[in-house]
């Protein structure tokens, strides 16, 4: 075995990342805060293995490294054993450490040191250089005070903290910036993501404290029958037959999904972090063995999980972290044989607020002003007032024999204005449409009127784009405008068949 793991080698982006975070090692102060950033399946363990390897052999000073969670604890001490680092892990069993002089490497849960260290329980002397995995979590910050004349080395696929009041330029003097992930799919490292985004109405979620929409919120939207008719609607069209991992804001969102992918007749587990550990091995087995499994979570398999065989990943959630948007999509790009790219179903509007995963990113200048970043995020209600309604194929069907079901509001509305007319004319005109299209679709009066329901959802967003223009969009306009537009069309309906 030993043999085989000293012949692990670095990729030539790797490396040359290597060199320029060697360069600030050799050059910049022993106490200086380095940000390194790197697409999730770019391999930054890798990296910081290796470079744990050259500091220890270079200088011969210890070096800690600090993750978040256990799993992240054990997965980045198995690769530095494949680097031939020897390397103790402090968790929640290590009290002291009589042994660290057998040791020039330390593996720790951030909280778990940071209590042995508070607790004057424990000291890890000669430390040279601190490795912070996934450094975006503000909860490290509270160990710098610990290792004041250590280098510091955060790495991280996405240089924005999770705390806006913490901006990571705070703690970081400067940011490396490594392959991007337009150049790791054109180079054959990663797979390459086709996106499908479904419109969803956001307005009624609210943002909590965290600055991200709050669990309940995205419950109460997601857990909605028409929502999930939307997901199952979206994985058949989609992902029917291949392995899709479905990520929720909720428990109680993802028990939903559950139960209606089994009512539908599908084979699909649940899985979040009230699951023991026992458990979590045996679903996430079934997950790896089963080539068209679905499995429907909540956000624990963010970081840490790694399952290349994943085809589809479905974002049946909307979020504001730009963070979870790459980490969620980063879990179908690993590449196989015969895997070259991936679908991403997009139930949130996450593509429309952050970009598609893999367009170019300004990383320097999002670390450098996040601020500026956060405040132009497309708002929800920017992002919907983009939506354009489309007629479902069923629907369609009922009015198989009108030519055109289209109307545009909003350039109806500029003409009647340049015209100098009445802006209600353009709700006249397109009751009139609605009129027709259920006259030449029925035998009689009573056939219209009740097509005429069929049209709720294209009046509800003629309504919306009317009132837009009007500039009087309240909610209770909306909805009386709505009804009368109702009452008004069924008048129309029975004028046309008196004719």
């Amino acid at each position: 075995m030993a043999e085989k793991v000293a012949e692990k080698k670095l990729y030539d982006y790797q490396e040359a990342d290597l060199q320029k975070i060697f360069s600030y090692l050799n050059d910049a102060p022993d106490n200086f805060n380095l940000l390194y950033q790197l697409p999730t399946g770019g391999g930054k363990t890798v990296v910081f293995s290796e470079i744990v390897r050259r500091y220890i052999e270079q200088t011969n000073k210890k070096v800690v490294i600090l993750t978040h969670r256990i799993e992240l604890c054990k997965q980045t001490s198995k690769m530095l054993k494949g680097f031939n680092v020897n390397n103790k892990i402090i968790n929640s069993k290590v009290k002291e450490l009589p042994d660290q002089d057998e040791y020039q490497c330390f593996v720790a849960m951030v909280e778990t040191l940071n209590n042995r260290l508070s607790d004057d329980k424990l000291e890890v002397s000669d430390v040279g250089l601190v490795i912070i995995d996934e450094a975006h979590y503000n909860s490290f910050t509270k160990l710098f005070k610990y290792f004041e004349e250590s280098f510091i080395l955060g790495v991280t696929a996405t240089p924005l903290s999770s705390n806006i009041k913490l901006p990571m330029k705070d703690n970081y003097q400067e940011l490396i910036v490594g392959n991007s992930i337009p150049s790791l799919i054109e180079k054959g490292f990663l797979a390459r993501a086709n996106t499908y985004s479904y419109d969803v109405g956001l307005t009624s979620l609210q943002v909590g404290i965290n600055g991200d929409y709050t669990v309940k919120s995205s419950e109460d939207l997601y857990t909605n029958f028409s929502m999930q008719e939307k997901l199952v609607q979206a994985y058949e069209e989609r992902c029917k037959g291949k392995k899709t991992l479905i990520f929720n804001n909720g428990i109680n969102t993802s028990w939903y999904v559950y139960q209606t992918f089994k009512d539908a007749g599908y084979e699909i587990r649940h899985l979040d972090n009230t699951h023991s550990k026992k458990e979590r091995k045996e679903i996430l087995r079934w997950f790896k063995e089963k080539p068209d499994a679905i499995l429907t979570s909540v956000s624990i398999l963010t970081t840490g999980f790694d399952e290349p065989t994943v085809e589809n990943i479905i974002l049946n959630r909307a979020t504001k972290s730009l963070t979870l948007y790459y980490q969620m999509i980063g879990r179908g790009s690993r590449k196989l044989p015969g895997k070259d790219e991936f679908s991403v179903i997009d139930l949130g509007n996450n593509a429309a607020r952050f970009g598609l995963w893999d367009a170019p990113v300004d990383w320097q200048l999002i670390f450098k002003n996040p601020d500026y970043f956060l405040e132009n995020i497309t708002s929800d209600e920017d992002i919907e007032r983009e939506f354009k309604y489309k007629m479902p194929e069923e629907v369609r069907e009922m009015f198989k024999n009108s030519d055109n079901i289209e109307f545009d509001i909003k350039e109806a509305y500029e003409a009647a204005v340049n015209n100098g007319e009445k802006s209600k004319k353009v709700l006249e005109e397109s009751i009139d449409q609605h009129a027709q299209m259920c006259a030449e679709n029925s035998e009689d009066v009573f056939d219209a009127r009740i097509l005429a329901r069929e049209l709720g959802d294209d009046i509800r967003d003629r309504v919306k784009r009317y009132s837009r223009c009007i500039i009087n969009n309240t909610k209770n306009y909306r909805d009386w405008l709505f009804e009368d537009y109702n009452r008004k069309l069924r008048s129309r309906i029975n004028e046309m068949f008196q004719d």
